[in-house]
């Protein structure tokens, strides 16, 4: 048997990023031998993470990375907020982004099956490593690529990620007007959660099912029992303007000046730079939206911590 010293240990430690304990164990197991260790910590990592995926990820970050004219926002969940906030987490998950701004690859799946930038292995056995050396479930839940002229924002450490697309016409994308303009719009979109980017955007169906229960809410109002069809007409396309302004982003009124609306705002800084400028569509990430989330029950942990004691 080899003599296992403290400065092999700390070597493997420093090649692998795993604890000590386990560096230890898996350099006993390989009898001394650096590579045989490393693979030993590495299957065992394929354990590990398989053993975790019955687990509940629902904290983690949303991060965004723009390069040649493409900006690319990830979702990456794991199960704690500590978790979230470690550095090397941060890393794995901006690597992440530089191998989707690299192979912009069409889904998930597709981005598992890339070679992982700077590295050899792919994305998803450089995952399942990630999850063995931090210790908990992670995972990769969706991105986007969004091509042209955008502007990006990150909000509360990546709790909430978004990414806006503009359409211009006669207006350069690196203006620094333009810039401040488009800043401004992706903070409202952050802060205001809209569904959609224009009116023209909303699908005939979500305006039928608002108009029937705007027509419900008038017909079961008594003081409308006598009116006729057409002053109902007028008062469901009054109540659908609402509609707009509540959940499309140009209709909502600007945040930092409520005397207008965003498409206003973006008219009168385009009128300024002599230009058009339109919002085209926009994107929104917020961390954990939907997902199933963990519930700590500290008496029952501490119970089962003393069961048997």
């Amino acid at each position: 048997m080899a003599n296992i010293s403290a400065k092999d240990v700390a070597a493997l430690r420093a090649k692998t990023g795993c604890g000590m304990m386990e560096c230890k164990k898996a350099l006993v197991e390989a009898d001394g031998n650096m590579d045989e260790a490393i693979k030993v910590l590495r299957e065992r990592g394929l354990q590990v993470a398989a053993k975790k995926q019955e687990r509940i990820a629902a904290e983690g970050i949303v991060s965004i990375k723009e390069a040649n004219g493409s900006a690319a926002m990830i979702e990456v969940n794991s199960e704690s907020d500590f978790v979230a906030k470690n550095e090397k987490f941060k890393a794995f998950v901006d690597t992440l982004l530089d191998t989707i701004l690299q192979n912009k690859p069409a889904d998930v799946d597709a981005l598992m099956a890339c070679t992982i930038s700077g590295g050899s292995d792919t994305v998803d056995a450089a995952l399942k490593e990630q999850i063995f050396v931090i210790g908990e479930k992670l995972s990769i839940r969706r991105f986007v690529i969004v091509d042209g002229a955008v502007s990006t924002y990150v909000h509360g450490g990546g709790s909430i990620g978004v990414i806006v697309k503009f359409n211009l016409d006669g207006i350069a994308a690196d203006n620094a007007e333009f810039a401040e303009c488009a800043h401004n719009v992706a903070l409202q979109c952050a802060a205001m959660n809209a569904t959609y980017a224009n009116k023209e955007d909303v699908p005939q169906s979500a305006l039928d099912e608002e108009k029937e229960v705007l027509m419900t809410q008038i017909a079961n109002d008594p003081k409308n029992a006598n009116k006729p069809a057409q002053i109902i007409e007028k008062m469901v396309q009054g109540r659908l303007g609402k509609f707009y302004e509540t959940y499309c982003l140009a209709e909502q009124a600007y945040v930092k000046d409520d005397s207008m609306t965003v498409a206003k705002y973006i008219d009168s800084v385009a009128k300024n730079l002599g230009g058009k400028l339109a919002i085209d569509s926009f994107v929104r990430f917020e961390k954990g939206e939907g997902l199933q989330k963990r519930e700590d029950n500290l008496a029952e942990e501490v119970a089962k911590m003393t069961a048997g004691n």
